[in-house]
């Protein structure tokens, strides 16, 4: 896959990376290292080299396969002076008067049309959720849109425009706690960012109610408690492995109590020596479960307890983190609606003023509209502007959800693998444990099989015996 070319499907900042490859979306990166882990080296035109993660890019159906640009006309030529010509943002062509601040879809073929015929005056807007001006020039924002969640209606009316665009059947967006997602009924099919892998990036975008139905929990507070209650599981676990390790130590110290007992001391012959034997064993198995515990405090409660100390720090920070650019992305909404409000208060001012000149024809009137005019415009370009910081926001806060979403699933995979390699490593000691109590245990079974009755008695006999000759019966 090395030296194949690949399309960006989002922008990437890589502020947080120190060798990430800033791009904005669109851009094509040739691929020079695909390593496991989600994260591949590349290099943009201008010949800049980073890492990106490998979700924020689509692979060319061939290597060096360039997106194909609008096969068009140089649309800048011919046309009537103070036309200028400009892409929207989801590649359709609009045209705007300079003079005038007129914009349309339709190529204008005559004289620059002037703001004294409202009336018959067709003005509109491209799409505005991707950071561009109602003048058709893009705006250099400090944060680029990760994805454009409103897709292409038709036309769109200028917000200071006195005449109504084309009505749409049905909205192309809902905002839901004051995030933006395409309606279900008119959005198209949309991509994974990580297809059949049932990612952390993909799957929590949305709140969801909390389980006793009064509120709703974000989707990315959903994925923090179940990273602090793998946690708190860890730390029941090294809990867990202690009292374990108090009962190997008890244990130990009991077994080794027992074999100093007198109790059947005094057994003699090959018997005696088994017995003897039965209670060193007991010695032996002491100082095994002794090692044995520890052995599982050093490599299995110790390593558990101590695994990421400053994880629940670390979380509440990135909670933090993430809940601000809520906050910001609200504040950014509430100002949109206010916008929105405006310009519907200057449309209606114009329109008034717009109907009072078909009334009655003065120069007063002409000079209320003009200024009703530039005030609806300026109300237009406000809304446009808090869309735009709306966007920018939103933007941020996309980014930030992928990029920390796909880190907390790393996390999770990673402390997963410690706890399952730890727990391997108790069930290994556990292992060795009954083998090294077997080896204690054999020498006694060693003995017990030499047990003799015969030859102890022979070996007592010799030890005690008082004389081997018998009583004779008395003759007179």
């Amino acid at each position: 896959m090395s030296g194949s070319r690949c399309q960006t499907l989002y922008p990437f900042t890589g502020e947080r990376h120190r060798q990430g490859l800033r791009f904005d979306a669109g851009e094509v990166l040739t691929v020079l290292q695909v390593p496991d882990g989600g994260w591949w080296e590349g290099q943009k035109e201008d010949g800049l080299r980073g890492w990106f993660p490998a979700s924020y890019v689509q692979l060319l159906e061939k290597p060096g396969m360039v997106p194909p640009q609008p096969a068009e006309e140089n649309q800048t030529s011919f046309l009537p002076p103070g036309w200028q010509s400009y892409l929207s943002p989801q590649g359709r062509r609009y045209y705007v008067n300079t003079t005038t601040n007129e914009t349309t879809w339709e190529r204008p073929n005559g004289s620059p049309r002037t703001p004294s015929s409202p009336g018959t005056q067709r003005n509109f807007q491209p799409a505005t959720v991707n950071g561009y001006h109602s003048s058709g020039t893009p705006v250099h924002q400090s944060e680029p849109v990760h994805m454009s969640l409103r897709k292409p209606t038709g036309d769109f009316q200028n917000p200071g425009s006195p005449s109504p665009g084309k009505k749409q059947s049905k909205e192309s967006t809902i905002t839901i706690n004051c995030v933006t997602f395409p309606h279900p009924d008119t959005m198209p099919e949309q991509q994974l960012l990580k297809p059949t892998e049932w990612s952390y990036c993909d799957y929590f975008w949305a709140d969801k109610k909390d389980p006793q139905g009064n509120g709703t929990v974000a989707g990315f507070e959903i994925l923090l408690q179940k990273q602090l209650k793998g946690k708190q599981m860890q730390k029941e676990m090294s809990e867990f492995i202690r009292e374990r390790i108090k009962i190997e130590e008890e244990y130990a110290k009991n077994l080794a109590k027992l074999s100093q007992n007198s109790l059947a001391a005094q057994e003699e012959g090959s018997l005696g020596e088994a017995w003897a034997q039965v209670k060193k064993s007991l010695a032996d198995e002491a100082e095994v479960h002794l090692k044995f515990s520890s052995k599982l405090h050093s490599e299995v409660e110790k390593p558990l307890m101590n695994f990421r100390e400053n994880f629940k720090k670390d979380m509440k920070k990135c909670d933090h983190h993430i809940a601000d650019l809520r906050k910001q992305l609200a504040s950014r909404y509430a100002s949109v609606e206010k916008a929105r409000k405006a310009l519907t208060e200057r449309q209606k001012d114009l329109e008034m003023k717009t109907q009072q000149l078909e009334i009655k024809l003065s120069n007063k009137t002409e000079e209320d509209i003009k200024k009703a005019r530039r005030k609806s415009t300026q109300a237009g370009d406000d809304l446009m502007r808090c869309v735009d910081l709306y966007n920018q926001a939103q933007s941020k806060w996309f980014e930030e959800m992928v990029t920390t979403t796909l880190e907390l699933e790393r996390l999770e995979v990673e402390r997963v693998e410690m706890i399952r390699q730890h727990l391997c490593q108790y069930t290994q000691l556990r292992h060795e444990t009954d083998m090294f109590n077997q080896s204690t245990v054999e020498p006694v079974d060693q003995l017990l099989r030499k047990v003799d009755p015969a030859k102890d008695r022979e070996l007592w006999v010799k030890e005690h015996k008082t004389g081997d000759i018998r009583p004779v019966d008395m003759e007179i």
